[in-house]
């Protein structure tokens, strides 16, 4: 019954947006995600549902899906567009690339997208499938932090046995934590420096 219905959803080109195969269409990805964030507007976090957005965005249900297979999925989709993207800086010096780091994700949680983000961990305690998409995302940054930290075992700045993803899962970790508990301006620095230059083995 679901899948039939869902055929009829993809088959109402004059009702529902069209995807382009498996790729995003441009028109439909906007229209999705604009409807997702004024209904989180509306209602919070909380009262995002996916059949909703679907209606108020004209889009298929077998398109949104197939884009953002969950809720959570779809969350994070609302909050990597609002976030200003950053580079990973390289100065040739851990201490100076992780306190980079920090301060820009700290300058971009400063305000509404620390906000939205502190929702969605809120959120991923009462609901597995947001507890899951956050649980990937934190994957997924960690590797990317760890490449820093990888450049930094290159050239000597940390022992060679040494796992990078460790210093990029603790530095992860003390961000999220400061952003939850509502410290993000109390000076970090000092952990910084200790992350960056303290032997871990």
């Amino acid at each position: 019954m679901g899948t039939e219905k869902i055929k009829n959803d993809t088959s109402s080109a004059n009702k529902a947006r069209q995807s382009i195969g498996a790729r995003k269409n441009p028109e439909a990805e906007t229209a999705i995600l604009d409807a997702a964030a004024d209904i989180i507007a509306e209602k919070g976090i909380g009262g995002l549902r996916m059949e909703a957005v679907a209606r108020r965005a004209k889009a298929g249900k077998a398109t949104l899906y197939r884009w953002w297979p969950t809720r959570g999925a779809l969350l994070l989709a609302v909050y990597q567009r609002k976030k200003p993207q950053f580079l990973y800086r390289d100065t040739g010096s851990l201490e100076q690339d992780l306190l980079h780091f920090a301060n820009d994700l700290i300058e971009i949680w400063q305000g509404e997208n620390g906000l939205f983000f502190k929702a969605i961990i809120a959120e991923s305690q009462s609901d597995p499938d947001v507890a899951e998409t956050l649980r990937n995302y934190h994957s997924e940054r960690i590797e990317a932090l760890a490449k820093v930290v990888e450049r930094a075992r290159q050239r000597g700045e940390i022992p060679q046995h040494e796992a990078p993803a460790v210093r990029a899962d603790m530095l992860i970790g003390l961000l999220w934590q400061r952003l939850i508990t509502n410290r993000l301006d109390e000076p970090i620095g000092q952990h910084i420096r200790m992350l960056a230059n303290s032997d871990l083995s």
